[in-house]
Parts: C-alpha cells; sequence; structure tokens
C-alpha cells in the first residue's frame, strides 16, 4: 500500500511557498486543503485508487461557474476553445458545474511540481470564473476574456 504521508508533506512545503499556512487549509478529510486564489476557491486532494491502493492521484480543481440554462452551445463551445489555450490544466464538467481541474499520478512527483499545478489551477480559475459567470450567468457586462 502507497504511503501518503510523504506526498501530504509535499503537498504542505507547495502551499507554505504560496504563503498560506497548510493547518489553516486543510479539509474535513486527511489528504485534503481548501485555499483561496483571488477570486477562486482551489482544493487539492491526494487519494488513493479505488481499485488498486498502490496507486495515488493528487487532484487540484476549482468550480469555476454553473453551466447557463440558455446559451449552453455558446458556452461550451468557448470552453472548448479556452481549453485548447490552457496548459497542463482543462475544463471539466461534473453534474452543472465547470471545474479546472488537473489530475495526475502521485508516483514520481515533486515539490515544484505540486506548486506549478496549484498556481495554475489558481491562476486561470481566478481568471475565468468571473469572467464565465460575468458573460453567461450574470449577463452583466457580455464580459471580457482574460489575457
Amino acid at each position: 500500500m502507497m504511503d501518503l504521508e510523504k506526498y501530504a508533506a509535499l503537498v504542505e512545503s507547495a502551499i507554505k511557498t504560496l504563503g498560506v499556512k497548510p493547518e489553516d487549509c486543510k479539509g474535513e478529510n486527511k489528504g485534503q486543503w481548501n485555499l483561496v486564489r483571488g477570486s477562486a476557491k482551489v482544493w487539492v486532494d491526494i487519494f488513493l485508487s479505488r481499485d488498486n491502493s498502490e496507486y495515488g492521484y493528487i487532484q487540484i480543481m476549482s468550480p469555476i461557474c454553473d453551466i447557463p440554462e440558455d446559451r449552453k452551445m455558446e458556452f461550451y463551445k468557448e470552453l472548448l476553445e479556452i481549453n485548447h489555450d490552457l496548459y497542463g490544466v482543462g475544463f471539466t464538467k461534473k453534474n452543472d458545474i465547470v471545474y479546472i481541474r488537473v489530475i495526475r499520478e502521485l508516483e514520481g512527483i515533486s515539490e515544484s511540481e505540486i506548486l506549478a499545478m496549484l498556481r495554475r489551477v489558481g491562476t486561470y480559475a481566478d481568471d475565468y470564473d468571473d469572467y464565465l459567470k460575468n458573460k453567461y450567468i450574470d449577463n452583466l457586462s457580455g464580459g471580457n476574456a482574460p489575457q
């Protein structure tokens, strides 16, 4: 069985590098942390595979917005176009919520890679949450795409 403690230590060290105290953002369950980057929530989970406890994963994700009732096709098309320009992360959908997410095996991961994943998810989520909500959910300004 894979020992998640050494990976938890890497995650916590990366969180410290961001200037956040890991103990202040621990989630309900072991191997979970909840951060805020700008206006975005960022969730970190390390866990073992359901099928085989020899394989562990890290998932970093951020809820972006609900899926709009109207203009769904336009919304999905824009998500796919944005995905093309993202590095190492992508938009995903679960139920009626869109997320930015990255998932990877724990084996061989380094602290610097975890830090890069945290920064990428946090930056993209902070860029796109308000933009997509304004354009498709709130319909306030039509949204200005992040540069």
